[in-house]
């Protein structure tokens, strides 16, 4: 598949993901630019091509069940709710639906045997294995045509990592959006279950959002039509006062609100305005720095700023770190304290800027070489008009100045957990050598960084992003927490993650074995369960690979990714009966 001509790519420059521009498809967001539309500069053709494909249909073999009756045995249980594990114990799955989670035996002696229910259909060996919420991600994109043949890239991906549920903000366009989402409902497509959010005024027909009155008339049309909440970026025409009036009609009808809060706008909507306009969630570190200014109202940039230049974009983000009221002064206790007051949710996506602190080690992650698509590989590789792939000249100076952006950063997130905001784990990949699945898992490790608990990580992938998604809606979350009653997504795991969070990857890690003194690659997700559907995690890393392969045969790499030797994950894990 031949890339998209940059010459059309720079039409499609617009506000989303990492920064402000092409995220997803640029179709999702191509009414930021109607004066390039309306005069025939963005090609039909080209605007098709950067749209997902469809998945395919779920074939035979892709996962088991649901079954009447599913067990669990012997499984230690991480519920997400911050309670402490216990076990080992065993889940009982009836259709999609958890119905009973029964102690098995005590730690350290023989299982009990002969255990209730004896009359399952499958059941799962998981002696020795762990047991979490299915995770949920509340930033995604979907990769266009560009950058994957077709969706099941990314769906297999964040199966394979244990991720149950996405937030799209969007997936991609509204109508291609809920009609995947159905398929994911109805299981007829291997996929998370789906949550469709939209730019403002995507998908009508009825002009640019250009007052107040005209942003509630578009919020109405799309509670009407399948839209589960609105993403803003203070772009264009969305001012202080359009954005307010969004919001608002968007609570009248039950709909959830989160904002990538722009370098082009956050000067007259920070995170302290939108907390008071009660917006839901801010994604990303932007808005929450600028209501900490503390000589000025604006920061510094350089005389010669250019935000479509995204080498100075970028790099001069990180210096705002200098002029802010820092951690533990009271500037910064009375922010975290108000936005709690108002019930704010940060969903800090840590992971999409960490190249810009160390651009190596992104470029090198062991995944890249075997999981990432020529075409998604090439969108990464520096240029002056691919979103996210700015780095024309990063120096260590750069690096430097991010990694001090960081620990301000890390410790806002951090302190907002302590005084007990709610924080969520997502990850806008397909960006920055983001790919899908292994940036969640490193989402988690930067979460730890930050100074939060393996228990307080898993809270925050879990049960606080299920609460995130169906607060708007009036409902009580039927995911996110290991309990009786709750829909069965669940994540099956050989190795302890509240030892290591790198036996999540799905490359796993390599250790030594101290019984034959030579290094082994271990961990990994061993089974992922939507739906009551049972996943062979490897299985799903295998498809993609096999993805990856065939799309190597006609997409040539200028610059060729590393490639790490695989070596088979689970030989020794212990056999199941589920496929």
């Amino acid at each position: 598949m031949s890339m998209l001509p940059r010459a059309i790519k720079r039409f499609l420059m617009i506000s989303t993901a990492a920064g402000v521009a092409l995220a997803v498809p640029a179709f999702a967001h191509d009414d930021a630019v109607p004066e390039a539309k309306a005069s025939g500069a963005i090609p039909a053709a080209s605007s098709m091509a950067l749209q997902p494909g469809a998945a395919p249909r779920r074939a035979a073999g892709e996962g088991s069940g649901p079954f009447r009756r599913l067990v669990i045995r012997g499984v230690t249980l991480i519920d997400g709710t911050g309670s402490v594990p216990r076990g080992p114990v065993d889940i009982v799955i009836e259709g999609n639906r958890i119905a009973d989670i029964r102690q098995a035996g005590w730690p350290g002696l023989p299982p009990a045997q002969n255990r209730e229910p004896r009359d399952a259909d499958e059941e799962i060996d998981a002696t020795g294995m762990y047991v979490l919420p299915g995770f949920v991600d509340l930033h995604t994109h979907l990769p266009g045509k560009d950058k994957a043949p077709d969706a099941s890239y990314a769906y297999k991906l964040w199966l394979a990592h244990g991720v149950t549920t996405v937030r799209g903000v969007p997936l991609g366009p509204p109508a291609f959006v809920s009609n995947e989402k159905a398929r994911s409902a109805r299981n007829e497509i291997v996929a998370p279950r789906m949550f469709n959010y939209q730019t403002l005024g995507a998908g009508w027909s009825g002009g640019r959002i250009s007052s107040p009155d005209k942003a509630r008339e578009w919020v109405r049309w799309a509670a009407k039509n399948d839209i589960d909440g609105i993403k803003f970026f203070g772009r264009e025409d969305e001012t202080a006062a359009v954005m307010t009036a969004a919001i608002d009609e968007a609570h009248k009808n039950r709909m959830g609100t989160v904002a990538h809060l722009s370098q082009t706008g956050v000067s007259n909507f920070n995170g302290i305005v939108a907390g008071r306009a009660h917006l839901d969630t801010i994604t990303h570190f932007y808005g929450h720095m600028e209501s900490l200014l503390k000589d000025h109202t604006i920061q510094k940039f350089s005389p010669d700023y250019n935000f479509y230049n995204e080498q100075y974009r970028f790099s001069e983000v990180a210096d705002i770190k200098d002029e802010i009221y820092g951690p533990d002064t009271p500037e910064w206790w009375d922010y975290l304290k108000e936005q709690k007051e108002n019930h704010v949710t940060f969903d800090p996506t840590f992971n999409i800027y960490a190249a810009s602190r160390d651009l190596m080690r992104a470029k090198n992650a062991d995944w890249q070489g075997r999981y990432t698509t020529p075409q998604l590989w090439n969108y990464f590789q520096s240029t002056r008009d691919n979103h996210g792939s700015y780095f024309f000249d990063w120096t260590s100076q750069i690096e430097t100045k991010w990694k001090g952006f960081y620990q301000n950063f890390f410790k806002l997130i951090h302190d907002y957990n302590q005084i007990g905001g709610r924080v969520t784990v997502g990850t806008d990949s397909g960006f920055i050598y983001k790919v899908y699945g292994f940036a969640y898992i490193e989402e988690l490790e930067l979460f730890q960084e930050a100074g939060l608990t393996p228990l307080e990580i898993f809270r925050s992938a879990t049960v606080n992003g299920a609460k995130t998604i169906m607060e708007p809606k009036g409902l009580e979350p039927e995911f996110g927490a290991v309990r009786r009653g709750m829909l069965a997504d669940l994540v099956v795991v050989p190795e302890n993650p509240l030892n290591n969070l790198k036996s999540l990857y799905g490359t796993g890690y390599v250790r030594l074995n101290p019984k034959t003194n030579k290094q082994e690659r271990v961990g990994g997700v061993r089974y992922t369960i939507k739906d009551g559907i049972v996943y062979d995690a490897p299985k799903l890393l295998a498809d993609v690979a096999a993805m990856v392969d065939r799309e190597k045969q006609t997409v040539p790499t200028p610059v060729a990714p590393p490639i790490i030797s695989p070596q088979p994950l689970f030989a020794a894990a212990q056999s199941s009966t589920a496929p």
